[in-house]
């Protein structure tokens, strides 16, 4: 009898450990249902991308809160179940699709722009030009649940590039100066010492301190073999507007010396924001295209 009993704990077990494996393998397929479906793929600047991350995890917030009151409340309405899940699915902006009636087919492309919406946006620019692209590598779209779940959302047809639109340059510039300013200065910490007992001077630590400074003054500057550090690439377009107000125009090696940057790194950059001048008074030399030019006058 107890023989019987133990094969038969046994044998649920196996079963409860199959149903595991079972569970594991159905995660590791990935859902293709979507594969079809054509997205968009969309280049945003920094600013607008984290105000779309930081208005995403709001919303799953409020919806996580409105779970939980339904599944404390006993009783609810039509109206109310259908208010908040409009609310839940507010769009955060809408596009603009603009055609010239008078122009041919040939001729006559789609103008694009988005419009921000909504109180989350109040410091960031609204209104912006999409340039679409449609010759781009192919590429499809994931997602990923908390349990592993991965599944394809949809095949990219088209790019946009996203930029400020004119009624917007004007307040998009002051938006980068701001942040310019704001890396430029490090801000200082201080830090409160518990015990002091060994940051006390030693006898003759005057005189070291005085020869280490003689010694950091006859330092070298930084050869150009120097491995140099990355920074953020908002935080580096920053500073190349500002640097372009103090003077509008930089060869490459001033800019090497004035950013301390990785000279490809700086070369990428430039390329987005700058023009080559190949010929005239400021040959050899970047300055800012147009459209940035407009927002630093």
């Amino acid at each position: 009898m107890n023989n019987n009993n133990n094969n038969g704990g046994g044998g649920g077990g196996g079963g409860g450990g199959g149903g595991d494996r079972d569970r594991d393998r159905e995660n590791q397929k990935v859902e293709t249902s979507k594969a079809d479906k054509p997205v968009y793929l969309l280049k945003c600047p920094p600013v607008v991308s984290r105000t779309f991350q930081s208005y995403h995890r709001q919303q799953q917030h409020q919806n996580n809160n409105n779970n939980n009151n339904n599944l404390a409340t006993t009783t609810t309405t039509t109206e109310s179940s259908s208010s908040s899940s409009s609310s839940s699915c507010r769009a955060v902006a809408k596009v603009i699709v603009s055609i010239d009636p008078l122009n041919s087919k040939e001729d006559s492309s789609p103008q694009f722009t988005m419009e921000l919406a909504g109180n989350e946006f109040e410091n960031v620019p609204k209104c912006y030009s999409l340039d679409m692209f449609k010759d781009i590598t192919p590429m499809c779209a994931f997602s990923q649940t908390n349990n592993g779940k991965v599944s394809v959302e949809g095949k990219v047809v088209n790019k946009f590039d996203m930029k400020p639109h004119n009624e917007s340059i004007k307040e998009y510039g002051k938006l980068c100066r701001e942040r310019t300013n704001k890396y430029m200065i490090k801000p200082r910490q201080l830090q409160m010492i518990d015990n002091d007992r060994h940051m006390r001077p030693m006898p003759g630590m005057g005189i070291i301190s005085s020869i280490s400074k003689d010694k950091k003054k006859a330092m070298p500057v930084k050869g150009t073999d120097t491995k140099r550090t990355r920074r953020d690439r908002g935080e580096m377009e920053d500073i190349m507007f500002k640097l372009m107000e103090r003077q509008p125009n930089w060869t490459l090696r001033q800019l090497i010396q004035e950013t301390d940057q990785p000279e490809q790194f700086l070369k990428d950059i430039l390329k987005d924001l700058c023009v080559y001048n190949n010929k005239g008074a400021n040959q050899g030399t970047y300055e800012l295209k147009p459209e940035y030019k407009k927002s630093n006058d």
